[in-house]
């Protein structure tokens, strides 16, 4: 059969590109589906912030009037500028196991590319590094992990029969709370939490949370500012995020150290609530957002959603306050396990750390390239 590719223009469009993939992957065990009602906000220009400054394609791929395939393409002009590349990026590619499709899909993203005078194409990428990135290249066996690609093997062996070589990978580790850390790492608790200078803050409620969010997010950008993809945030963008994700943190898992009126370091975790989203099919109303909550309460481990350490204050030790008071939390709401965020593998000092601390490979993601 022909494949036909259509641009996305209305919302009905916008509507098959968005529920696709929960098409493509109903009898796939270890997928999570969004959370749509993000999933909205996020493909809309009016109402995301990160399509400032690019330019964009929504595809969607069809055989006899059937949707079998997706792809956005971005061009992030910023990003480009600041770091003096000429990319352009596929991203949220998914399609059925038909090598046809995915040649077209991706073919079409490329020569897109080259018409807007770019040389290099990476993916899978979205507007930056906060976006959901890689296809999963091992740990397929394990269950799903938040905010993090869940695609078919068959996806990543593609790209490499299409000419694709890696660019990047990033990791997940696993951090089982049967491991006792090694002496050391008390000692340095120790020693830092006894600083008069800094204050080491734990919390119960959201509303202590709630004048921390965005002096953290300031801090990420001068702690991110060299990690790959990143782009800064403005004070726009930061309100936002604190508004959409204040709601749904647990104070239980946020720590935060201060020196004066400065935010030092910090770590976001959270209760893994990926049982309650797939229970949920993505939908949070009208009965999702119990699913979701529930799966909270009786989660068996935590998300370690964001973290940095401020450059300023680097190699003295608040890392340590940060992960022991997590560990500390999680063994007391009987949890049995930490997973991280993805990290990049070039990130000597984390990477290092985790193996130190004795946490596993769960996840390894792989962003592509090829030259255009």
């Amino acid at each position: 059969m022909t494949i036909t590719l259509k641009e996305v223009k209305t919302k009905k469009d916008l509507k098959e590109f968005i529920y696709l993939p929960e098409k493509i992957h109903k009898d796939h065990k270890n997928w999570l589906p969004p959370i749509y009602m993000d999933e909205k906000k996020f493909f809309n220009p009016e109402k995301n912030l990160s399509f400032r400054g690019c330019d964009y394609r929504f595809i969607l791929a069809y055989k006899d009037n059937i949707p079998v395939g997706r792809i956005m393409g971005i061009i992030n002009h910023q990003h480009n500028e600041f770091f003096k590349l000429k990319n352009a990026r596929f991203s949220y590619l998914e399609c059925y196991n038909d090598p046809e499709v995915f040649h077209t899909l991706i073919n079409e993203i490329e020569n897109w590319g080259k018409q807007k005078g770019m040389n290099k194409i990476i993916g899978p990428f979205g507007f930056t590094d906060r976006d959901i990135q890689g296809f999963l290249i091992e740990g397929f066996e394990y269950e799903p992990v938040i905010d993090s690609a869940c695609n078919f093997e068959y996806m990543p062996e593609m790209m490499v029969k299409e000419g694709y070589e890696k660019e990047i990978d990033c990791v997940i580790y696993r951090f089982p709370l049967t491991i006792e850390l090694p002496e050391i790492y008390q000692r340095i608790f120790q020693r830092i939490t006894s600083k008069k200078d800094y204050q080491f803050l734990e919390f119960t409620t959201r509303r202590q949370l709630k004048k921390y969010i965005v002096p953290v997010l300031r801090m990420v950008n001068e702690s991110f500012k060299d990690i790959y993809g990143f782009m800064p945030m403005d004070e726009k963008e930061m309100f936002e995020l604190a508004k959409r994700y204040l709601p749904v943190l647990d104070p239980r898992f946020i720590k935060v150290v201060t020196k004066g009126d400065e935010v030092a370091a910090f770590l976001i975790s959270m209760p893994n609530m990926y049982r309650g989203i797939k229970k949920a099919k993505g939908r949070i109303l009208p009965f999702g957002i119990f699913h979701i909550l529930h799966a909270m309460k009786h989660a068996k481990s935590v998300n370690t959603m964001l973290g940095a350490v401020a450059p300023a204050y680097q190699k003295q030790g608040l890392d340590i306050f940060l992960s022991i008071k997590t560990i500390e939390s999680t063994k007391k709401a009987n949890m049995t396990s930490i997973d991280t965020h993805v990290v990049m593998e070039d990130n000597d000092d984390m990477m290092a750390e985790l193996k130190r601390y004795g946490a596993f490979l769960l996840k390894k993601f792989r962003v592509f390239q090829k030259k255009l």
